[in-house]
């Protein structure tokens, strides 16, 4: 079983993000580039919220990076 810890600095700054509602840009390994709000995470996933779709689950090791639009 993987905990997610909350003391590494990416966790407390993806936290940040869901907190504050930021809007944020998701680039995958895939080349594509996502841009929502993150939901959630755990230690596999981040759950990113793009307007007029459904939820998506990302894999965190499909992540190039991840970061706020503003």
């Amino acid at each position: 079983m993987t905990i997610l810890d909350t003391g590494l600095p990416s966790t407390r700054q993806i936290q940040a993000l869901i907190k504050e509602g930021k809007e944020v840009q998701v680039k995958l390994n895939t080349e594509e580039l996502l841009i929502g709000k993150i939901l959630w995470q755990d230690a596999y996933c981040i759950c990113l919220s793009e307007k007029g779709t459904n939820p998506t689950l990302i894999w965190r090791q499909a992540l190039v990076y991840l970061r706020p639009t503003e």
